[in-house]
C-alpha cells in the first residue's frame, strides 16, 4: 500500500487497524462522493425549474417575478411547503475599517466612564475578529445603529460604512414544511450550497 508520504509499504507491514480504518474511509467516501453529485445535479434541476416557472410566469404576467437580487418564495397551494431562493452579498472590509476603529477608541477615551460598559462590550465586539479573520458583521451593524451625534462619531461611522465592500453573491435555496397551514415552519436541511 502507499503511505501518506508516498512510500510503498508491504501489505504484511500494514497493521490490522490501519487496514480497517482504510478500507472504512473509502467506502463512506464512495457514498458521500455519489451522494455530493447526487446533490449537486438536483440543486442545478432546482434553479433551471426555478428559472423556468419565472420566465413562464414573467411571459403571462409581462413582469420579472422576484426581488430586485432575485430572491423569490414559492408556497404550495395549501401553504405546507415552500422553496425559498435567497441571494446574500458577500461582503469584504476595505482600510477604511482601521481609522473608524481609531476614531472609536477615541471618543470613548474622551468620554471615560460615561461611555458606559455597554458601549465598549458593543465595540470590543464588533471589532473583534473571529477564528477566520472575518469581522463580527451583526455587531458592525448594530454599532452603526446607534444614534451619537458626537461628530468623532459621525465620521467614525462613515468611514464604516466606506469600508464595506460587496465582493459577490451566493444563491442559497431553501425548502421549509409545516403540517398544517397555521403550524410553524420546519426547515429540509439539505446543504445544497456546498455541493460541488
Amino acid at each position: 500500500m502507499t503511505n501518506a508520504k508516498g512510500d510503498h509499504v508491504p501489505l504484511s507491514r500494514v497493521t490490522p487497524a490501519d487496514l480497517l480504518i482504510d478500507e472504512t474511509v473509502r467506502k463512506m467516501m464512495g457514498f458521500a462522493i455519489e451522494l455530493n453529485a447526487q446533490i449537486a445535479r438536483f440543486r442545478g434541476h432546482c434553479f433551471d425549474d426555478v428559472g423556468a416557472l419565472q420566465a413562464l410566469l414573467a411571459q403571462e404576467y409581462g413582469a420579472s417575478v422576484g426581488g430586485r437580487k432575485g430572491n423569490i418564495t414559492l408556497p404550495t397551494f395549501d401553504g405546507t411547503m415552500k422553496v425559498t431562493i435567497q441571494v446574500a452579498d458577500q461582503l469584504m472590509f476595505g482600510p477604511e475599517l482601521q481609522a473608524a476603529k481609531r476614531l472609536i477608541d477615541e471618543c470613548l477615551a474622551e468620554w471615560g466612564a460615561e461611555a458606559g460598559d455597554n458601549l465598549r462590550a458593543v465595540v470590543n465586539q464588533t471589532f473583534d475578529v473571529d477564528k477566520e479573520g472575518q469581522i463580527n458583521r451583526s455587531a458592525l451593524f448594530s454599532l452603526m445603529r446607534l444614534a451619537i451625534e458626537e461628530p468623532r462619531w459621525v465620521r467614525a461611522m462613515e468611514a464604516l460604512r466606506d469600508s464595506i465592500r460587496v465582493i459577490g453573491s451566493k444563491t442559497y435555496i431553501r425548502f421549509h414544511r409545516r403540517d398544517a397551514a397555521d403550524g410553524p415552519w420546519r426547515a429540509v436541511t439539505i446543504d445544497l450550497s456546498a455541493a460541488a
